[in-house]
C-alpha cells in the first residue's frame, strides 16, 4: 500500500524529518534517566534503589506505550487516513496528469487529450450519477439547498458527512482533523484516537522525565555537587514537547467531548447545516423543501402532473410538483424516498450525542479502548442506516421544530402496497 504524501514537497521533507528528531530526542532522555540518573546517580551515589526502580518501570511504562501509540498514529496518517474514493472523471483526469506521453501519439489536440477538455467543476447533474443511492439508502443526510449532497470539484464525487478535501494530499478524507508533520501525515478519522492516545501518553513519559531529572537535580544541589549538565538538557526538551504535547491533548480531548475537529470548528457559532431528513412519502409544507430520490429524469409538465413528484432540471435544481400527489400504482413509485430540506439553528452541532457517547463514538466503549492503540474508533463503522455518522438528537430536535412525526417514517405502508401488487 503506498503512502498518502502531501502534495507540497516542503511538508514531505517536514514529514520525514520530525520523527527523526523525535527518534533522537527520546534517545536521549533514555541515556539521561537511565544510564545518569538511576544507573550511576541513584544506585552508585545515593544508593536509592527504590526511587531508582520506580522510576525505571514508570519510564519504560510510558516509554512502551508512546513508542506503541506513536507507531499506530505514523502508519494510520500515511497509509490509511481514510481518504474517500476518486470519482471516474477524476481518475481520467489523474490518470491524463501521469499520462503525457500519450500526447506524442495523439497529439495536443487530439481526442483523447483528456488535459485539453473543460474542467467540470459543478456537480454531476445526471439522476443516476454514482454515489447519490449511499445518501438516499439512509434516513438523514447533509445536504444543499437544492436537496442533493455536497460536492467535491476536485475529486469529482459526492462528499459524505463530515468529509472535507485536503489540499495537502488533494483527496477528500473522512472526519479529517489536521495535517500533523509530528504524525508524519493527516490526522482524520483512522487516526485521531491514536494520535489522542500518543499526545496523553508523550505528555505522561515527558513528566516523569522531568521528575525523576529534576529529582536528581535536587540530590545533587542538596550535597553540594555541581549540577549535572545533561539533566538541565533534558529538563529543557522534556517542558518543551511536554507543555506541547500536554496543550494538544487537552484540545483533542475538547473536540472529543464536543464530537468536533479541527474542521468541525471553524466559523462554528455561525455555521448552519442543511440536512436532509427522510419523511412519509406525500409530505409537504410551507416551511420547508422536499426532495424525492431516486431523482427523475426531466419530463413534460404533463407527465409531471401525472406523477406529482419532483425532478431535476438540468441546472440541478429541485422542482416542485404542481398537483396532489396520487396513491403509488407501481414498484418504482413505491421504491421512492421522500427527504424534507431542513436547518439547523446557528452554532447547533449535528454529531452532538452528549459527552459521554461522544467520548465512546471515538475512544471505543471500554478502558481497554481508551488506554490501548489495538482497534479503530467506533465511528469509522458506517453500517448505521440512519445516517453515515448518528445524529439521533438534532434529528429528533429538528422533527420537532419542523412539526414532524418522532423518528423515521414506517416501511410498514410500503410492505403492504407491495402486497397488493402480487396479489393482482
Amino acid at each position: 500500500m503506498p503512502a498518502i504524501e502531501s502534495t507540497r514537497a516542503a511538508t514531505r521533507w517536514t514529514t520525514r524529518i520530525v520523527p527523526v528528531v523525535l527518534a533522537v530526542a527520546v534517545a536521549y532522555a533514555t541515556y539521561v534517566v537511565v544510564a545518569r540518573v538511576c544507573l550511576r546517580y541513584l544506585l552508585r551515589s545515593l544508593h536509592e534503589r527504590g526511587a531508582a526502580i520506580a522510576i525505571l518501570v514508570l519510564y519504560f511504562v510510558f516509554f512502551l506505550l508512546m513508542v506503541a501509540t506513536y507507531a499506530r498514529t505514523l502508519y494510520n496518517a500515511n497509509f490509511n487516513p481514510g481518504v474517500v474514493p476518486l470519482g471516474p472523471r477524476a481518475i481520467d483526469r489523474r490518470r491524463a496528469t501521469h499520462g503525457r506521453r500519450m500526447k506524442q501519439s495523439y497529439g495536443p489536440y487530439g481526442v483523447h487529450d483528456l488535459e485539453g477538455r473543460a474542467y467540470e467543476a459543478g456537480p454531476h447533474n445526471d439522476p443516476d450519477s454514482p454515489g447519490l443511492e449511499s445518501f438516499y439508502s439512509r434516513d438523514a443526510f447533509v445536504c444543499e439547498s437544492d436537496g442533493r449532497p455536497k460536492w467535491c470539484s476536485e475529486c469529482c464525487n459526492w462528499k459524505q458527512d463530515r468529509v472535507h478535501h485536503s489540499r495537502e494530499i488533494g483527496r477528500c478524507v473522512y472526519r479529517m482533523d489536521h495535517y500533523c508533520p509530528w504524525a508524519g501525515g493527516l490526522i482524520a478519522e483512522n487516526s485521531f484516537k491514536f494520535f489522542v492516545q500518543f499526545t496523553t501518553y508523550t505528555a505522561i513519559y515527558c513528566a516523569v522525565v522531568l521528575g525523576a531529572t529534576a529529582y536528581a537535580l535536587r540530590q545533587q544541589i542538596e550535597h553540594g555537587a555541581s549540577p549535572d549538565p545533561y539533566l538541565l538538557a533534558v529538563i529543557v526538551i522534556a517542558a518543551f514537547f511536554g507543555l506541547f504535547s500536554f496543550l494538544m491533548t487537552v484540545t483533542s480531548m475538547r473536540y472529543i467531548f464536543l464530537n468536533m475537529t479541527n474542521v468541525d470548528i471553524l466559523a462554528f457559532h455561525q455555521k448552519v447545516y442543511q440536512l436532509a431528513v427522510r419523511v412519509p412519502r406525500g409530505t409537504r409544507s410551507d416551511n420547508f423543501g422536499v426532495i424525492v430520490y431516486p431523482l427523475t429524469k426531466p419530463r413534460t409538465g404533463v407527465e409531471d402532473r401525472k406523477r406529482g413528484v419532483n425532478t431535476l432540471n438540468l441546472k440541478g435544481h429541485v422542482i416542485e410538483e404542481q398537483a396532489d400527489v396520487l396513491p403509488a400504482t407501481s414498484r418504482d413509485d413505491l421504491a421512492t424516498r421522500t427527504f424534507a430540506i431542513l436547518e439547523t439553528h446557528p452554532g447547533e452541532n449535528p454529531w452532538d450525542l452528549g459527552p459521554w457517547r461522544n467520548w465512546q463514538s471515538v475512544m471505543g466503549t471500554s478502558p481497554l479502548d481508551w488506554a490501548l492503540p489495538i482497534r479503530h474508533s467506533p465511528c469509522t463503522n458506517h453500517d448505521n442506516l440512519e445516517s453515515l455518522y448518528r445524529m439521533d438528537r438534532i434529528l429528533e430536535q429538528l422533527r420537532s421544530r419542523y412539526g414532524l412525526s418522532a423518528g423515521p417514517p414506517s416501511d410498514e405502508s410500503t410492505v403492504m402496497e407491495m402486497r397488493g401488487l402480487r396479489s393482482q
